[in-house]
């Protein structure tokens, strides 16, 4: 396979704080090094002037931090401006080529940006005494009493984050309006299906999946970046004027490469940041760090099997196509019946052999990387993240013909 005679490139990004868009940066730097350019900007200009040029990034699609990173490129802004965004004034800015031209300027991110408080929200701390002064009336055991005492849906609000994405990222903050095609995952609260927010020309509604077509960016990525507990499900009204509450893109269905792939895509590049942590005899067992540290090594697991379980899978199906096609090309069936049947097959499994996909992820043997926190802003953390994605997309990309 060689990737410049890809016809449609696209970029997905999964979520995991900060440090999944740390390390997303950290990938496309290396995506760049390689010769790949970030299609984006407005609709009405920039999209003739990268139609049609190997190697170029012009579909993209976010869950949760992925979706802010997502919202930049699809936007125009450029890797520099993405990267002085995030560490302006931290000491990393030498990793942007052009760091005092205008053209690479965002507003830096703070973490006012990142944390509004949920203003309205009760206090747990306060709700604490006044639970115990008065005489309970619960039934069930302890989980019973935390529900009683944390009736808060987040200690934190994405309004900031939509006021940034809206203010300083997008002033048109219109799907249809952007140089390159930008989806947005998010999950439904009061439903059991994944929302997928993009420039599609009607809402579409099938059983475990909603494509909507009425959100602003800005809204989209407020919405997906929701990560419960720690943040309050967001708010979007629908075209009936009914606001629909939604959470983590992350929390129904973990890097949706499918949503490149249904549109068109033949090349679909992931970026998530998951990676369990594996026995390292300089750090030890992780039951000596306590329940944060173990509570992320579940969640990973947990996380990574999804992931693992649909490459597998789509490994598999394409085995299974390709075993079909070779069969009947040996039993001496013409091409028009082996394209009849592959389309059949393609339609059955919901899966175009058509389409390459390309991982990229942290080493289970980088402990380092694990041990990082989720959102932090300091420099040195920053940096570290940055050098992880950067060296893992390179790793990855050794493996394919550019």
């Amino acid at each position: 396979m060689r990737l410049s005679e890809k016809k449609k490139i696209a970029l997905v990004l999964s979520g995991g704080g900060v440090k999944a868009a740390a390390f997303h940066i950290g990938a496309c730097l290396a995506l760049r090094e390689k010769g790949f350019k970030f299609g984006g900007g407005s609709a009405a200009k920039d999209r003739l002037t990268f139609e049609g040029k190997p190697l170029t990034i012009t579909v993209y699609v976010g869950s949760s931090a992925g979706s802010v990173v997502a919202a930049f490129l699809a936007s125009g802004h450029s890797l520099d401006a993405i990267i002085g965004a995030f560490t302006r004034g931290a000491g990393l800015t030498s990793l942007a080529r052009n760091q005092n031209t205008e053209e690479s300027y965002l507003k830096p991110i703070t973490y006012r940006d990142l944390f509004a408080l949920n203003v309205g929200a009760a206090s747990p701390i306060r709700l604490l005494p006044k639970l115990f002064r008065r005489r309970l009336n619960i039934s069930g055991g302890l989980e019973a009493l935390f529900k009683e005492a944390f009736k808060i849906n987040g200690v934190f609000s994405t309004r900031n984050i939509e006021k940034y994405i809206s203010t300083h990222v997008n002033s048109e903050n219109d799907f249809k309006q952007l140089g390159a095609e930008l989806y947005i995952v998010a999950t439904q609260l009061n439903h059991s299906r994944k929302v997928v927010f993009g420039p599609y020309p009607e809402t579409q509604k099938f059983k475990e999946i909603k494509y909507c077509n009425y959100a602003k960016v800005s809204d989209a990525v407020a919405a997906s970046a929701a990560l419960p507990p720690f943040f309050a499900p967001y708010g979007i009204r629908n075209l009936q004027g009914k606001e629909i509450f939604y959470f983590d893109g992350e929390i129904r269905d973990t890097l949706s490469t499918h949503v490149a792939a249904d549109q068109g895509a033949d090349l679909v590049i992931a970026s998530y940041s998951i990676q369990p942590y594996h026995y390292n005899q300089e750090m030890g067992s992780l039951h000596e760090y306590g329940m944060p540290l173990i509570f992320n090594q579940a969640l990973y697991q947990v996380v990574q099997q999804k992931i693992q379980s649909n490459i597998k899978h789509q490994q598999s199906v394409r085995g299974i196509i390709q075993s079909v096609q070779g069969y009947m090309r040996e039993q001496g069936l013409g091409e028009e019946h082996i394209a009849k049947l592959t389309d059949i097959l393609v339609t059955k499994t919901a899966f175009n052999p058509a389409v390459d996909y390309i991982y990229i992820h942290p080493s289970p043997q980088d402990h380092e990387f694990f041990f990082y926190d989720h959102f932090s802003l300091n420099p040195k953390v920053l940096g570290g993240i940055v050098r992880t994605g950067f060296k893992a997309a390179m790793n990855t990309l050794r493996a394919f013909n550019i």
